[in-house]
């Protein structure tokens, strides 16, 4: 209970308990770089809207005026000509009462002026509609006077054609003004049409660079913690993780740091624990394995058989867990980085020899055939830790290998490379093992028909001392059986840096 609370205490102490910020930073972040992508575009969107609106108005007053207009002008046309067809009539048929329909005519055409002087924008057009007006006001006076004499009307005649040619050449001026107003219009829609394609020229590549940029910045914080992620699934403790971004996202990387520190101090236990327990296993272990040699060998007296049978078995077991030991106390020191490497020259080929005499009761137990192309091959290694590789190797090949099957070692010499390759001709290596097979602990999904199971880290202590040694092993793909290759260079590389 003690224990349970010290370990509490440390734990808060590591990483104090502290509300947990509500920033909404990232989300501003987000928000910040679309609006600040989305501004020129909403912008130039506006901008366009207006130029287009602008030149709709424009575009729906310009026809309105044109066809007012030009109604207007048929209207004042048609008129003068009833006003002179009126007067003409008075004077023929001598009958005053027929100005009246000229006095209408009259009435109708003032407020036609009146309508073309408020669609006349430009001053020219409106003065030559104020010549035309004052021409026909002129008619008008000299028709009131002579409307008591209707012969004398006749006279008057003659001023209704060129009233009626200033009409005509008024209608000709509105028609031109009408065409300068939809040159105008075109010119502006021209305009519009290069302010868009130049804003669009301009805005892409700028939205396009604005969005590069706060991608990167969006984008970078979530890729630490998606690699601090991984580096933890990995087992890589020691980096410490530090995350820059928005401060919500920097306080999450500051809890995976304190995750990767909590997970550091229980490999730490973990390691102290194996270390302090095969300490304490070995001592007693000793004698046990003593003992039992003496029984076996006979030195306190002869046995019967069934007696010789049982120390047999001791014996075995007690060498099988001696070497479970042995690779729990080499794993701790891998894990400690205490397995100092004492290198110098030495003959693979003998080294493999000793391997294979150690474990001969185990090939012997099962039938093997050992094929051993194995050279003389000199390297600098440590060659303890060289005998405990190729001892993991065999070990595992004759785990997994069937009763009288073969298991065969051929080693060559590539510059300045050895290649040891350990073949067996077991189950060979499963699919979902091959990413795991040199994990800790990992046993696989081919068990081996032993009634005594390993503590699957002789895999991966091989592959530790082979890292250490600056080598490599790798599993190589065949048909039937596992293929493993050991790779170890000939001489010391931290001696030649």
């Amino acid at each position: 209970m003690s224990s349970s609370i010290n370990q509490d205490v440390e734990v808060n102490s590591v990483f104090p308990t502290q509300s947990r910020p509500y920033s909404k930073s990232f989300l501003k972040l987000i928000l910040f770089g679309f609006s600040l992508v989305g501004l020129p575009l909403i912008g130039a969107l506006v901008n366009s809207a207006m130029s287009i609106d602008n030149l709709a108005e424009l575009s729906r007053k310009t026809v309105y005026q044109a066809t007012e207009t030009t109604h207007e002008n048929h209207v004042l046309v048609d008129k003068i000509m009833v006003m002179e067809r009126s007067v003409r009539q008075a004077f023929i048929l001598g009958d005053t009462s027929l100005l009246e329909v000229y006095f209408q005519a009259h009435d109708e055409f003032e407020t036609t002026a009146e309508k073309l002087y408020d669609l006349s924008s430009r001053v020219g057009q409106r003065y030559v509609l104020e010549k035309l007006r004052l021409s026909e006001l002129s008619i008008y006076r000299d028709v009131l006077v002579l409307s008591e004499d209707p012969e004398k009307l006749n006279g008057l005649v003659g001023d209704f054609s060129v009233l009626l040619e200033a009409a005509r050449a008024f209608s000709d001026i509105g028609h031109n003004f009408i065409d300068l107003d939809v040159t105008q219009m075109l010119d502006l829609a021209e305009q519009a049409r290069a302010s868009v394609h130049w804003q669009l020229i301009a805005l892409i590549p700028f939205v396009i660079l604005l969005a590069i940029v706060f991608s990167f910045f969006i984008a970078r914080p979530i890729r630490q913690i998606d690699n601090a992620i991984y580096s933890l699934g990995q087992g890589e403790l020691s980096k410490p993780i530090f995350v820059k971004g928005p401060q919500n996202l920097k306080y999450l990387g500051e809890r995976l740091d304190w995750m990767r520190r909590r997970l550091l101090k229980l490999e730490e236990q973990k390691i102290q624990f194996f270390r302090h327990v095969s300490h304490e296993l070995k001592t007693p272990l000793t004698a046990i394995l003593e003992g039992a040699d003496l029984l076996a060998e006979g030195v306190t007296g002869k046995l019967t058989d069934k007696q010789q049978q049982i120390a047999n078995i001791l014996h075995s077991s007690s060498i099988q867990l001696h070497k479970h030991i042995e690779n729990l106390l080499s794993f701790s020191a891998l894990q400690t980085d205490k397995s100092a490497l004492v290198k110098h020259k030495v003959d693979l080929s003998e080294i493999l020899d000793v391997v294979l005499e150690n474990q001969n009761l185990s090939i012997m137990s099962k039938g093997l055939q050992i094929e051993n192309n194995c050279p003389t091959l000199f390297l600098e290694c440590d060659e303890e830790k060289t005998k405990i590789m190729l001892d993991n190797l065999l070990s595992n090949a004759i785990k997994f290998s069937p009763q009288g099957c073969c298991i065969r070692f051929s080693a060559m010499q590539t510059g300045q490379l050895i290649q040891l390759d350990v073949i067996d001709s077991g189950v060979g290596i499963h699919e979902a093992d091959q990413e795991r097979i040199f994990e800790p602990f990992y046993q696989g999904q081919s068990v081996p028909d032993s009634p005594i199971k390993g503590t699957g880290l002789g895999l991966s202590i091989a592959l530790g001392y082979a890292l250490a040694h600056g080598g490599k092993i790798e599993t190589i793909e065949r048909s039937n059986g596992a293929h493993f290759r050991l790779t170890l260079p000939t001489y010391d590389i931290e001696r030649i840096v």
